[in-house]
């Protein structure tokens, strides 16, 4: 029986960087299926759309943006409401980035393989967000993350990401085992979970952090959709 008051530290597959390309492709086309079956998607683009505040002109950098599939789904969001949006993704893993160029290099989007606190971007985005990002991390550099991110973007940044909990465990632990045919996503579906967060956490890691109130919804499937504005915005 897994223990879920508090967050497994065992590290997850995907992590190591040795893993080969045709492995993370596999398990990119499948968190895709799962981002856009189980809400992952929706939740995005509320996040999205709550800093946004009806603009139609906005410039978005997600920060650990794996195959792409995040910003794909904003792209084309923007592209239905007319909104005028600059999109960047960056991520460490040099298969994700070249996994996200080889799929969706053919929209507006730049991709960059950096760690993001390197990134030299050529102004200050409007919105960063990440997604199913902050569960890989300790918190000594979560908090650092969401001082960053409120620091480097104009009207605040967004979350999306797990919230730590046995129905969601076993869930996606019996779903992956019949459906998937990647032993990264069999091995790393449910440890993200256990690497996921009670609300409880996240008032305190922002707390720690020094950045005051944030916004906290429950988004299924058992999710979490933290805001973070930037008042003067």
């Amino acid at each position: 029986m897994s223990d879920f008051l508090k967050r497994s530290d065992e590290k997850e597959l995907l992590d190591n960087p040795s893993v080969p390309f045709e492995d993370i492709k596999q398990t990119m086309q499948e968190l895709g299926t799962i981002n856009t079956w189980l809400g992952g998607h929706r939740t995005t683009l509320m996040g999205l759309k709550k800093l946004l505040n009806n603009r139609t002109k906005v410039s978005v950098c997600e920060i650990g943006c794996g195959g792409g599939d995040n910003l794909a789904v904003i792209y084309k969001w923007c592209q239905k409401y007319r909104i005028e949006a600059e999109l960047t993704g960056i991520d460490i893993n040099p298969h994700a980035i070249a996994y996200a160029k080889s799929r969706y290099g053919i929209l507006d989007i730049q991709f960059i393989c950096d760690d993001y606190r390197a990134t030299r971007l050529a102004k200050k985005p409007d919105i960063f967000f990440n997604s199913l990002f902050c569960h890989h991390f300790d918190e000594g550099d979560l908090v650092e993350m969401l001082r960053w991110m409120r620091v480097n973007s104009r009207y605040g940044f967004f979350i999306n990401d797990l919230h730590r909990h046995p129905f969601a465990y076993y869930s996606i632990k019996w779903l992956t085992r019949l459906f998937s045919k990647s032993y990264l996503v069999k091995n790393d579906a449910a440890l993200s979970v256990q690497r996921g967060f009670t609300k409880a956490e996240w008032v305190n890691l922002f707390e720690k952090a020094g950045l005051g109130a944030a916004t906290i919804d429950w988004r299924w499937a058992f999710r979490y959709l933290i805001v973070c504005t930037n008042g003067r915005y």
